[in-house]
């Protein structure tokens, strides 16, 4: 994959009217480049955590975390040293929100269930903590991660970062004021179920990501994505609901700034 700076990214998003990018984190490595990226460069914002898979391949070392290195079993000290340092790194004003946090029971199995939820209730705890937004990763996971928002009480701010459930769930995250994200997906013929949570989702709670590099939007589906894409998505989206153009993207800017209290 071909590389570029962060400078020519964000001159390459900005030609085309994306003046402002969160920067996520999915492990400790990665959280602390966010914030660094974040401190040096006012258009970029950071979150940061361990992303679900990464907490079974702590604690067990199974070598399936977001990171892919295998290592011998760490143990729940590992798991804690990792999420104090998570913790410490949220508390900077230059990281917005705490994620990509939440369930993944795609690629973890019955093995890493339970210490992924620990994982995933010690972030929402984070983010409370720290007053910041969560962001969630949730894969074929809707109704646990659900759950364990309701028990151990959401934060004020929630954000489902690529948004993959149905019509109903959608539903659920409209009572409880979750923000709702989407991404390239949304542009794929064949997700007519996510296209109608889309058209669920009251404008107020709607946002807009990449997940770049990886989710590009048709007509470029299997390229490397990246933020000058995302006027494809939202063009889609806008299409999709039946709303002006000018007046969608006004919302997202707005949604995006409230969700992550950034100015």
């Amino acid at each position: 994959m071909q590389h570029t700076t962060i400078e020519a990214a964000l001159a390459k998003a900005a030609s085309v009217n994306v003046t402002m990018l969160i920067q996520v984190g999915c492990d400790l490595a990665g959280s602390r480049w966010a914030a660094q990226a974040a401190k040096a460069h006012p258009a970029v914002h950071a979150t940061v955590a361990l992303h679900p898979n990464e907490a079974p391949r702590l604690v067990l070392g199974d070598g399936d975390g977001w990171s892919r290195q295998r290592r011998g079993p760490g143990g729940p000290a590992a798991l804690d040293e990792q999420l104090t340092q998570i913790a410490t790194l949220a508390a900077r004003p230059e990281v917005v929100g705490v994620g990509e946090t939440g369930l993944d029971y795609f690629r973890t199995g019955p093995e890493g269930v339970a210490i992924q939820q620990e994982s995933f209730r010690r972030h929402i705890a984070i983010a409370k903590q720290c007053g910041k937004a969560l962001v969630i990763h949730d894969r074929d996971a809707h109704e646990d991660v659900l759950r364990i928002l309701a028990e151990e009480g959401a934060p004020e701010r929630v954000i489902f970062h690529c948004y993959s459930g149905d019509v109903a769930m959608a539903k659920v995250c409209v009572d409880r004021g979750y923000f709702m994200s989407f991404a390239g997906p949304v542009t794929f013929k064949a997700n007519d179920e996510l296209r109608a949570a889309l058209r669920v989702a009251p404008q107020d709670l709607v946002l807009v990501e990449t997940d770049a590099p990886f989710l590009t939007p048709a007509p470029y589906r299997g390229r490397p994505n990246a933020p000058y894409l995302i006027p494809l998505t939202v063009r889609s989206m806008a299409q999709t609901r039946g709303e002006d153009l000018a007046e969608l993207c006004a919302a997202l800017d707005a949604n995006t700034r409230r969700a992550f209290g950034v100015n």
